[in-house]
């Protein structure tokens, strides 16, 4: 199915493409790969005239903001203080002037943040997703985006997981239920397509 774009009622949200996390690893897309093909995302749709939202988890200086449930897999990031540039945005990615910033504490970039109103008041009503992790912080958004009405197109080779078999089961089976599932080539096509036509 063709996609269609307006980039003007479009925003790329970013999930998590900082530092820390890049650095960690990923799959079934390597995490440079992720980084570029959001990278290359984000200039076409700056050049359209569409939004950039970079979503960076962060916690404070003591830690006492996380999350602490108990669970049956030990959580993520629990234990020494991270690195100073942990949660700093990749270089690759930005900010450039009029690209939103969102710090996130959780998962999901929507909780506790202002990213519903920053959408809305934008008069945004698409979202192209991308980010490591595809089955945490990028699924749990995109949750969030469908209760909230948004359209939404899922970059399937710009996000990654910690492993492909956590990747492959989000998009086999969570994505197609609430949005499109697309290639970083077909989303910059859409663009070309939208900027050719303004």
């Amino acid at each position: 199915m063709d996609l269609t774009l307006i980039p003007a009622r479009t925003a790329l949200v970013v999930i998590d493409l900082q530092r820390g996390i890049v650095a960690g690893g990923a799959g079934p897309n390597a995490a440079s790969d992720v980084v570029a093909h959001a990278a290359a995302l984000a200039v076409a749709l700056r050049a359209a005239g569409g939004t950039v939202i970079l979503v960076h988890v962060t916690r404070s200086a003591d830690g006492k903001d996380g999350l602490r449930p108990q669970t049956d897999t030990p959580p993520w990031r629990r234990g020494p203080s991270p690195a100073a540039d942990w949660a700093e945005i990749v270089p690759e990615l930005g900010p450039e002037p009029g690209d939103v910033v969102i710090a996130k504490h959780q998962w999901g970039a929507f909780y506790g943040t202002d990213l519903d109103l920053q959408l809305r008041r934008r008069g945004i009503d698409t979202i192209l997703l991308a980010g490591i992790s595809t089955n945490v912080g990028v699924e749990s958004t995109a949750r969030d985006a469908y209760e909230r009405g948004y359209e939404q197109v899922f970059v399937e080779d710009a996000m990654a997981a910690h492993n492909p078999e956590e990747h492959a089961n989000t998009v086999r089976t969570v994505f197609p239920r609430i949005g499109r599932v697309r290639s970083t080539a077909e989303v910059l096509a859409a663009l070309e397509v939208a900027t050719r036509q303004a």
